[in-house]
C-alpha cells in the first residue's frame, strides 16, 4: 500500500512540474520555424553556461527586455530557466503585456534536449 501512495505522489509531482510546458514536438516545430529561445535566469547564471541559441532576459526584467528586443508581439518565444518555475512566471508576465506566442520550455535540461535534439 505504501508503495502505491509513493508512486501516486511521484506521478502527481511529475505531472505538476510538466503542466504549462509546451509539448516537445510542438517546441521542436517552432524552433524549425525560427522561434526565439529566451533564458530567464539571472545574468550570472546565464554567464556560467547557457544554450548557444538562447538570449538572456532575466525574469525580474522580462517586460523591459522583451519590449526593447522583441518588437513583434506575435513572434514565437520559448522560455526556459533552471527548473521551469521562473520561465513559467515569465511566460505569464509576457502574455499579460500582449505577447501572444510565448511558451514555457521548462528546465534547462529539458530545453537543452529539445533544442539540441539529444540528451545531456
Amino acid at each position: 500500500m505504501y508503495f502505491y501512495v509513493v508512486l501516486a505522489l511521484a506521478l502527481l509531482y511529475i505531472i505538476y512540474r510538466r503542466s504549462g510546458q509546451i509539448p516537445r514536438k510542438a517546441a521542436a516545430e517552432h524552433l524549425k520555424n525560427g522561434a526565439l529561445v529566451i533564458d530567464v535566469r539571472s545574468a550570472a547564471e546565464f554567464d556560467s553556461g547557457h544554450l548557444s541559441q538562447a538570449i538572456n532576459m532575466p525574469v525580474d526584467e522580462i517586460e523591459t527586455f522583451a519590449t526593447s528586443q522583441v518588437k513583434d508581439k506575435h513572434r514565437v518565444l520559448l522560455l526556459h530557466c533552471q527548473s521551469g518555475i521562473r520561465s513559467g512566471m515569465a511566460t505569464k508576465r509576457l502574455a499579460r503585456i500582449g505577447y501572444s506566442n510565448v511558451f514555457n520550455l521548462g528546465s534547462y535540461e529539458r530545453a537543452f534536449r529539445i533544442v539540441s535534439g539529444r540528451n545531456l
